[in-house]
């Protein structure tokens, strides 16, 4: 086995991403609605940081993690549908060895990166609504940046580290993903060696990026939901609630799509049942994310107003 698969290893040299489907006559419509997608998700997002880093009035952390949470939408979306895009033109499925293992490190980084920053949101929801006389010492420009660089290294070191495992796997002759980009899981299916370490690091991945965010956005806002409900005026109650009903909303889709698929039984996983559940929280959701935070935040509005120049606000009816 060891010569076997120091051969394989070093014969690897691209891997086959089967994509969305097989049929040519698809490709087109396939291609059109991606591009479409991604253009929207690009501009959108990008909106969202020009808007908030334009207006005086929103450097509040709030909005700080906001623009932080669009850009690393941009870049989660950017580090996948761009090659899925080139292959569908180039009516091709090849991705190389290299590339493969630069994608998959960017996807677990910036996807880690995402939940990260949703906890941190709750967070700040949590102490504006449960401790509003503290909150500006609480959090003060420098405690917001020193948890944003906590998130980056949180989600770079491991991501990171799985990658470099990677490396370490021998692969066998065949070599084709059923997927539109390079699932780790998938990855490990195609090994012909030992990759004990390498499941064990998903599974320590699972608990860093998706437990752990997830269980500290349900605390937050179990406190939050105390505090409201103690409000005596209903007026109250639904101002207070409604400065966390875009986060909840996207809280609710992004691991909503996570658990439709990860906390399934392993019987009912599939290659197409995964496909659509990333097509959900890698493509869909940073495309929707602009609209959620802007479309009920007269605030936003009023800011995409001005970055057009017109003093009017943007998506008003």
């Amino acid at each position: 086995m060891g010569k076997a698969s120091r051969v394989n290893q070093t014969a690897v040299s691209d891997f086959f991403l089967l994509g969305l489907s097989d049929k040519p006559e698809e490709q087109p419509l396939l291609f059109g609605i991606f591009l479409g997608m991604y253009l929207v998700t690009m501009t959108g997002n990008l909106l969202i940081i020009l808007a908030i880093s334009s207006d005086p009035h929103l450097q509040t952390p709030m909005y700080f993690f906001l623009a932080n949470l669009s850009l690393t939408d941009a870049c989660f979306t950017s580090a996948s549908i761009p090659k899925m895009l080139a292959n569908i033109h180039t009516q091709s499925q090849t991705i190389s060895y290299s590339g493969c293992l630069t994608q998959l490190y960017f996807l677990l980084m910036f996807g880690g990166l995402d939940n990260c920053l949703l906890a941190v949101m709750a967070y700040d929801r949590y102490v504006a609504i449960c401790q509003p006389l503290h909150y500006s010492t609480a959090m003060s420009p420098q405690f917001c940046v020193l948890m944003l660089a906590m998130c980056w290294v949180l989600t770079n070191c491991p991501a990171l580290m799985h990658t470099l495992l990677l490396t370490r796997v021998a692969f066998c002759a065949h070599k084709a993903i059923p997927h539109f980009y390079c699932d780790p899981s998938a990855l490990l299916k195609l090994a012909c060696s030992d990759t004990r370490i390498n499941e064990l690091m998903i599974i320590t991945m699972g608990l860093m990026f998706f437990i752990g965010p997830l269980m500290l956005i349900v605390l937050s806002y179990v406190r939050i939901s105390w505090a409201v409900f103690g409000i005596s005026s209903p007026g109250g109650r639904w101002k207070a609630f409604s400065t966390c009903g875009s986060h909840l909303t996207v809280v609710l889709l992004f691991y909503g799509s996570l658990m439709g698929v990860y906390l399934l039984p392993p019987s009912t996983h599939s290659a197409e049942r995964e496909s659509r559940a990333a097509i959900l929280y890698m493509v869909i959701i940073p495309m929707l994310n602009p609209f959620i935070y802007s479309l009920r935040n007269r605030d936003m509005k009023e800011a995409l107003g001005k970055l057009f120049g017109n003093g009017k606000m943007f998506f008003l009816p």
